[in-house]
């Protein structure tokens, strides 16, 4: 079963590679979008991934509060964990 995360509190230099590269790290990622500017294309901040459940859980567990570009992400299941 397939878990939506949210990820957010990202920079807008952040690209959907460099999202799938740090989740990659605790399970398969079956997608990852970003929401960016319609305009300039630059991330928002924010965006969603979707793993497996029992990965997406870990990835949760590791990635909330952890620091990435100088930031804090916020890491939080939204669908299934």
């Amino acid at each position: 079963m397939l878990a939506k995360i949210y990820v957010g509190n990202l920079p807008s230099s952040t690209s959907e590679a460099d999202i799938r590269k740090l989740f990659t790290e605790h399970g398969t990622v079956h997608s990852c979008r970003l929401k960016t500017n319609g305009r300039t294309g630059e991330c928002r901040g924010f965006g969603f991934v979707e793993m497996e459940y029992y990965e997406a859980k870990a990835a949760v567990d590791a990635l909330d509060g952890t620091v990435f570009e100088d930031r804090n992400l916020r890491v939080a299941s939204l669908i299934g964990c």
